[in-house]
């Protein structure tokens, strides 16, 4: 039963506030108040809000608050992001998901034609399906998160049944796998814009970086986390701590055999201690991009320069088990569609090795 005190508010008039206070076995489970400037409107609404209240899922839906999905995007990201430690690319994909229309659905309302009509729309503004493949996986992560760790009456069911139908429909799709190398002209071009900058304003070594990604075929953000102590000179190989993986990041510490090439430039580091390249990967990734723009190479990616390192320990006529040792690929299957390659007739090395 709701209670209705009378308040005097700080102009001096009287206003009523109805309280409503909901028991389960004798302990507290929800309270909510209104406040009305009559008395007779306190009791109507307390009235009404206790037949709501009444109505099946309606408390739980009440204790929970916001209920729409971008509320409870946020809110994983907020009580997860730190924890998890997952990659950048996650969390850009989950605030994008924040700015969409469909963030403002109340995920107790979601359906699977609510998710159909998402992708659709996204599709026609010119996404593609990989794209829109993946705001699927995000909505049914954030559902799941919703269902079992805030006891949420949401059905992540319907992520699977839209999914189905769009894959279906081909609305989805997996992405296409990049098959852009660099140029040896590119190259050129990169290698003497960063070297005409190295000693400057610059204070990351962005031509050794580049060519030590060629070399060792690592992310940018794997190269910024190799420590000198962990290297083995004996073995000539390091080690990369927390290399990425789909599951299990965190502890997932890989040692790797380095090529002659990027131990060399390994050396040219003389790190005692710490990271070999201790800079921001972001950093790294931002002055690889502004370089291409300001050369005019279009379509060149950072993360390219380990498809090239892969592509060239083939050209020298190794092994799968020799180039995963290296490149650290989770599975062979991966490395298969290097295996058929034309050996090119020009491969332009790092001019600093042979004293350029």
């Amino acid at each position: 039963m709701a209670t209705i005190r009378p308040r005097r508010r700080k102009d001096g008039s009287i206003g009523y506030t109805a309280t409503i206070r909901i028991k389960r076995d004798g302990r507290l489970v929800y309270t909510e108040s209104q406040t009305f400037s009559r008395e007779a409107m306190a009791t109507e609404w307390a009235r009404r809000r206790e037949v709501d209240l009444e109505k099946p899922g309606a408390l739980q839906k009440a204790k929970a608050g916001d209920t729409s999905l971008g509320a409870l995007i946020k809110r994983y990201r907020e009580e997860y992001s730190a924890l998890s430690k997952w990659q950048r690319s996650k969390e850009a994909d989950l605030k994008k998901l924040e700015g969409q229309p469909i963030a403002a659905v109340n995920v107790l309302e979601l359906t699977a034609q609510i998710l159909i009509d998402h992708v659709r729309q996204r599709r026609i503004e010119g996404a593609g399906p990989a794209t829109v493949l993946n705001d699927l996986v995000w909505i049914g992560v954030v559902l799941k998160a919703a269902k079992t760790a805030w006891s949420l009456p949401v059905n992540p069911e319907v992520v699977r049944e839209a999914r189905e139908f769009c894959w279906a429909k081909k609305l989805v799709g997996k992405s296409r796998k990049r098959d852009r190398l660099p140029t040896c002209e590119e190259l050129e071009q990169l290698d003497r814009y960063f070297a005409a900058r190295e000693g400057g304003r610059s204070d990351i070594p962005m031509r050794q970086i580049m060519w030590f990604a060629i070399y060792s075929a690592k992310r940018e953000a794997e190269i910024c986390r190799i420590e000198a102590e962990d290297n083995r000179p004996e073995e000539m190989t390091g080690l990369v701590r927390d290399a990425k993986h789909p599951r299990h990041k965190d502890g997932n510490h890989r040692r790797f055999n380095y090529t002659p090439e990027a131990w060399r430039i390994v050396q040219l580091r003389d790190m005692k201690a710490g990271p070999i390249f201790p800079y921001n990967p972001r950093t790294v990734g931002s002055y690889f991009t502004a370089a291409c723009a300001m050369l005019g190479i279009e379509d060149l990616h950072f993360h390219d320069l380990r498809h090239e390192a892969t592509t060239r320990l083939f050209e020298r006529g190794w092994g799968i088990p020799q180039v995963a040792a290296v490149t650290l690929h989770e599975s062979w299957n991966e490395l298969k569609r290097y295996t058929h390659i034309r050996k090119r007739s020009k491969v332009l090395e790092a001019p600093f090795l042979s004293g350029g």
